[in-house]
């Protein structure tokens, strides 16, 4: 009888762990699609919106390889107080991870036609020598800013036509093309 109750016992306990309440422990293709078109939504950040939609693509891959890896529970992550503020803080680091990795995707932050609207660079440059700009400029903020914490905060700090930025981008112009630009401030003062 013992062993008819153990053996009743133990048919039981594996048919539960086999079929019972456990989770997917990896996310399905439906929802790595769901967190990618979530991801959309940051596409207005500084970073972001200058990529192409393959480079976006990849960029949506790698957080969410990077939130799966993490919580690979997707129904529990998703259900996780605080959810959007993880999601975030995975983007972030992402565009971090990037510009760490290389920092000639300074492209993204300081983008051409934003150089060319803020009279920084010449109009009509062609691919190679925006290249050319964006690896002088890379050269000047890698020999500036040791770590890509004080690269960050002095981007964030950059308020000014005069910034350390801003003149490291108006001498590799003026190296690169001859462009010279003189600002002049007018300080209004109440």
């Amino acid at each position: 009888m013992k062993k008819i109750l153990l053996s009743v016992s133990m048919v039981t306990l594996a048919f539960l762990s086999i079929t019972g309440c456990s989770e997917q422990a990896q996310w399905n293709r439906t929802q790595r699609q769901a967190m990618r078109d979530a991801l959309k939504e940051y596409r207005r950040m500084v970073y972001l919106n200058n990529l192409t939609d393959a480079e976006f693509m990849l960029f949506t891959d790698d957080v969410a390889l990077a939130l799966e890896e993490d919580y690979p529970v997707y129904t529990s992550f998703m259900k996780m107080p605080g959810v959007n503020d993880t999601v975030q803080v995975y983007v972030v680091t992402t565009i971090v991870e990037e510009l760490d990795a290389d920092a000639r995707n300074m492209r993204h932050i300081f983008p051409y036609h934003a150089l060319v609207s803020q009279n920084i660079l010449p109009s009509g440059l062609d691919r190679a020598q925006q290249h050319a700009f964006y690896n002088c400029l890379a050269s000047k903020v890698d020999s500036t800013y040791p770590t890509m914490e004080q690269f960050v905060n002095a981007i964030l700090a950059d308020s000014t036509n005069q910034s350390q930025l801003t003149q490291m981008q108006l001498q590799c112009a003026n190296e690169l093309f001859d462009w010279t630009v003189t600002i002049d401030e007018i300080i209004l003062m109440d």
